[in-house]
């Protein structure tokens, strides 16, 4: 495919590699560890499951200017982008690869190490752990939480949310960690999905047939004006690529200061956010919507992206 109809691709359709590509300059994507290496599990053909020479993940590194982006890019058509062993090790493997890649660019260029700084870039698509392999999946989750805290105040890490499957169970906890989070409308973020939700608790708590109840709860937009992503974009490739350049022109300060949790004064926010909900008591985060300041919260589910980001009041933070 070629750059310039890739870029107008929409994120939601678009295959792991293919994003994984777009999401850095044009030409400079190499992958690792990539299919023809065939690093498969070594748990699925024990219990007669099919596997893929890339485990579910396009792990790779390219260029956004003169930096350094380590992309993980998760494929939610191979067991719903589920983290396995080999899945998991090869993202802690880029995070390993980025922390060497600081070093190096601080040697290199201590004047102007903000040009060369790394970064490491999460396209999720998954469920979470795969239950095939839970405890290597569980315990992958666990490596690459700790992986992030090992890049705190040195590389940024941007998680970007907008395939089919959204980002759920364990890897919803390392979005949340990420020091900012880059969304479409059409991006879904939470802890348990809604086919859960709906199989414990009933129907009458979660119908999880119902498309826009999913949307308005797990969907970009509800994140975006919760505080819980930090860019909200149109679903085409070009304008993550972009929503990504631009974050990365940031200083890495003033980035950082994109973080949801990390922090006691976060712990705090969140405390108070807890609270809240717990005295609005919202029946729909249409409730929610409105208590943030917006008139019309269903009028919100209809505006093109462009006009919703103009009408949209966001949750004000309670932390600078």
């Amino acid at each position: 495919m070629r750059r310039s109809e890739l870029m107008r691709s929409s994120f939601l359709e678009c295959p792991a590699r293919a994003r994984a590509a777009g999401l850095v300059d044009e030409g400079t994507f190499t992958e690792l560890a990539g299919p023809l290496d065939r690093l498969t599990s070594p748990h699925l053909p024990a219990l007669g499951e099919a596997v893929a020479f890339d485990d579910g993940i396009a792990a790779g590194v390219g260029l956004i200017g003169n930096r350094p982006v380590f992309v993980l890019s998760q494929e939610g058509r191979f067991i719903g982008g589920a983290v396995g062993e080999v899945h998991g090790a090869k993202m802690v493997g880029a995070f390993r690869l980025a922390l060497a890649a600081y070093e190096k660019a601080l040697r290199r260029h201590p004047e102007d190490l903000e040009e060369y700084r790394p970064a490491v870039v999460i396209s999720f698509e998954t469920g979470g752990v795969r239950l095939h392999e839970a405890n290597a999946g569980l315990l992958a989750h666990a490596e690459v939480m700790d992986q992030i805290q090992d890049c705190r105040g040195r590389v940024p890490v941007i998680a970007v949310i907008g395939s089919k499957v959204g980002c759920f169970g364990g890897m919803g906890f390392v979005a949340a960690a990420a020091d900012a989070v880059v969304m479409s409308s059409q991006g879904r973020l939470g802890l348990t999905g809604p086919e859960v939700i709906e199989q414990e608790m009933g129907k009458e708590e979660f119908d999880a047939s119902d498309k826009s109840l999913i949307s308005r709860t797990t969907g970009g937009r509800h994140k975006y004006i919760l505080g819980d992503c930090n860019v909200l974009c149109e679903d085409r490739v070009g304008d993550f690529y972009q929503s990504l350049r631009d974050l990365l022109s940031l200083p890495y300060e003033e980035l950082c200061r994109c973080r949801r949790i990390g922090t006691y004064s976060l712990v705090q926010e969140q405390m108070a956010l807890t609270a809240l909900a717990a005295e609005l008591n919202p029946s729909d985060a249409r409730d929610v919507w409105r208590y943030c300041g917006n008139a019309d919260p269903e009028g919100l589910t209809e505006l093109e992206t462009g006009e919703f980001l103009r009408t949209a009041r966001r949750r004000a933070r309670e932390v600078s």
